[in-house]
């Protein structure tokens, strides 16, 4: 993700306009610099000295406000800290900046997210059979069946053969894995892709935890090797002098997944690197970062088919178009017969977002 800072163009704002705009600003910084608020506030304070970013609003004010509110703290040591109030809002702003970019011809209007029971009705109707939910019943089709059969507009019979209910559509509980690769080549060539992979698993995990409480979450990172975090350490979330380990990364997925009861069970990976890694049975660390290693990829492509054996889809959300990556995303594509995105940073969210929520719907018709 390219950040391109310019000069500061003041508007007409109220003090608590310009406040919610340093506080989206002071977010996206937090979330750069692994949840430190202290390289958070330098780097928002540097921003101000070049281009004037906080307007009529001083430093001491903004860090009173914050700490007014909730979102930074002091330990023993007076260092500034961020609070968990302020984790917590990382993950509301990714999901709500996501949802201001998506066409509303994509999933629909996302200004609001509720949690749901779990079914929504369709526009078509059916006759009522024994065991239909009394709730599903359409009151509008079925006094007009009623009203038409009958020359008795007030004293008419309603039979079951006059009742209509909604066709639903279930929204069934599905098991996530989110593969975020970690390897260095996620902050090579001046390009941060890390920070909008980073947002990314923050925003499903909020829309997971407010609209479909029932599905379940992993987050794994993966360089020289596979390893399982909590939701709540995503924030701090760091690249390394990796390479990009993708079976074991698709292994530890897998096992995760084991565990789950769900029916619908997927893995979604944000790279933007071939797989250069390997372990071998030894244990030890087999690496080759020079092109496609056939030893390496053939193993990979291993995983991705035990994944397919154990019903797990492997969704891939390409972040470069490396000709390498794309033959490798291809290959992996075909053996686990899972799904291939190739849709940059700018729409890494919205496309990641868009394709769980359209996955995870199954119409069962009764």
């Amino acid at each position: 993700m390219r950040i391109r800072y310019s000069q500061w163009t003041k508007r007409s704002t109220t003090a608590e306009q310009e406040l919610r705009q340093l506080l989206r600003l002071f977010s996206l910084l937090l979330l750069q610099a692994n949840a430190n608020a202290e390289e958070a506030l330098e780097a928002l304070q540097e921003l101000n000295q070049r281009y004037g970013a906080m307007g009529q609003i001083t430093m001491d004010e903004f860090v009173d406000f914050l700490k007014t509110q909730g979102y930074i703290e002091e330990d023993a040591q007076g260092r500034v800290e961020a609070t968990a109030k302020a984790l917590q809002r990382l993950r509301t702003e990714a999901l709500q900046e996501i949802f201001r970019t998506l066409r509303k011809s994509d999933i629909g209007s996302h200004e609001t997210v509720h949690s749901g029971e779990g079914i929504e009705w369709l526009p078509e109707t059916r006759p009522y059979t024994f065991g239909d939910q009394l709730g599903n019943i359409d009151p509008t089709e079925t006094l007009t069946n009623a009203l038409l059969r009958s020359s008795d507009l007030i004293n008419f019979q309603l039979q079951q053969d006059d009742i209509r209910v909604h066709e639903t559509e279930h929204l069934t509980s599905c098991a996530t894995v989110l593969l975020i690769d970690v390897s260095h080549s996620m902050i090579l060539y001046g390009e941060d892709r890390i920070t909008p992979a980073k947002q990314v698993a923050l925003a499903l995990a909020e829309l997971i935890r407010t609209r479909y409480p029932k599905d379940t979450l992993e987050v794994v990172i993966f360089g020289d090797e596979a390893r399982r975090l909590d939701v709540a350490d995503i924030p701090y979330i760091t690249v390394g002098p990796f390479h990009t380990n993708t079976r074991d990364g698709l292994r530890t997925a897998r096992m995760l997944l084991r565990r789950c009861r769900d029916v619908n069970k997927q893995i979604f990976m944000l790279t933007d690197g071939k797989p250069s890694a390997i372990f071998e049975e030894s244990g030890r660390l087999y690496k080759n970062a020079f092109g496609l290693d056939p030893r390496i990829v053939n193993k990979t492509l291993e995983e991705a088919l035990a994944c397919r054996r154990d019903g797990i889809v492997v969704s891939t959300f390409m972040l470069a178009r490396d000709p390498y990556l794309v033959n490798f995303v291809e290959e992996l594509t075909r053996v686990n017969r899972g799904r291939a995105f190739y849709c940059g940073l700018r729409r890494l969210g919205e496309t990641v977002l868009v394709d769980y929520i359209l996955n995870r719907r199954k119409a069962f018709r009764f």
